[in-house]
């Protein structure tokens, strides 16, 4: 049976007459133990080899030439998860996850230029985006350039792999403003129709709007308040910050789906999306099944996706004349120098950009 080793991993004798000690050495990026073996004909001999590997991962000593990649990989994630938030994490992992999947069992020493250039080929031929490719070349130089720092390798051979061009880039889809009209008209005040309506008049995220409470709507439904969103943590939707600190802002809302921002506040749920567990958020991705049935069922209207609402209204309150910079404001974009938060009242060149939106689709625009 196996016994503890000074309160630091497992010890235990195999039918061979050897020692076996086994620690915990972090997590892997699937959320999994990463396990490290360390065998010997004693156990003292198995207790110092723990000791040196220990040390050596403190001090960044181990040795290049028998560094895997994986090792390192995970190393360098521990030593920085702590510094991001959850829903960052979550994107870290599944970034460390393709490149491991392909130079886990690599050692470092051995990963040339020429391998980070067939590598990145490969992701492109499987269809991944360019953003993609982008996020795993940064993290892989990140990764090597701490060996480097290190002493553990030379050079860090991103540096040297040439880059791919950028493939030629869709325009973000946007719906019309008749599929708009239709949406306004023909959408059914529940729950999925109000929270659509108000998307398309608002720019809310829809992460943003799942972690809405009663509590971020006002009364009359004129603003909403963004302090919080929907994040996920290891597939499980939790509550956390939201994208960027001018994410945190308030929302004017437009005349024309005030009704739609009181019909979702009043609820006696924690959330105004819950499904599931009772006072828990309301996954991302039930919400886009939820929201792609909403359209299947409105005739005349594209079935796109939850986040091109966000772009309808940007490209809205574009053609009513707003300049850019409110946009960017009402969006809560992270490049806006002015930061909104959720104390503070709503600016009055918003709220009239918000009126100017409502008059677009007002009544007497509308075929009903």
């Amino acid at each position: 049976m196996a016994k503890r080793a000074n309160g630091e991993g497992s010890i235990r004798k195999k039918p061979n007459g050897h020692w076996e000690l086994q620690i915990m050495d972090g997590w892997k990026p699937n959320g999994k133990r990463n396990i490290r073996s360390f065998s010997g004909r004693t156990q003292k001999e198995v207790k110092q080899k723990r000791d040196d590997y220990l040390r050596k991962k403190t001090d960044g000593l181990l040795a290049a030439e028998n560094l895997r990649f994986d090792d390192w990989a995970n190393s360098w994630f521990d030593g920085r998860k702590d510094d991001l938030k959850v829903s960052s994490q979550e994107s870290y992992q599944y970034t460390l996850r393709i490149l491991i999947d392909h130079f886990g069992s690599w050692k470092i020493a051995d990963i040339k230029a020429m391998h980070i250039e067939a590598f990145l080929r490969k992701l492109r031929q499987e269809g991944r985006s360019d953003s993609a490719l982008a996020h795993c070349r940064s993290m892989l130089h990140s990764i090597l350039n701490k060996a480097v720092a290190n002493d553990l390798l030379s050079k860090n051979p991103v540096a040297l792999a040439e880059k791919l061009k950028k493939q030629p880039t869709n325009t973000r889809e946007a719906f019309t403003e008749e599929e708009v009209r239709i949406l306004l008209r023909d959408l059914p005040d529940d729950r999925i129709g109000s929270s659509i309506k108000l998307m398309l008049c608002t720019a809310i995220r829809s992460h943003e709007l799942l972690g809405l409470e009663s509590r971020h709507i006002s009364e009359d439904g004129a603003y909403l308040t963004i302090e919080q969103a929907v994040v996920m943590d290891k597939g499980v939707s939790v509550i956390g910050d939201p994208k960027s600190a001018s994410s945190r802002r308030v929302i004017p809302v437009p005349e024309i789906v005030q009704y739609c921002a009181r019909n979702l506040r009043n609820t006696d749920k924690k959330y105004i999306w819950e499904a599931g567990k009772p006072g828990h958020p309301c996954n991302p991705s039930y919400f886009r099944n939820q929201f792609r049935k909403a359209l299947e069922n409105i005739e005349g209207v594209r079935v796109l996706t939850p986040h091109c609402c966000r772009h309808t209204c940007a490209s809205l309150l574009l053609s009513c004349g707003v300049d850019p910079k409110t946009i960017q404001q009402i969006l809560g974009h992270a490049k806006v120098d002015m930061t909104f938060h959720y104390t503070h009242s709503y600016d009055a060149l918003q709220q009239n950009a918000m009126d100017r939106l409502s008059k677009k689709f007002s009544s007497n625009h509308l075929d009903i």
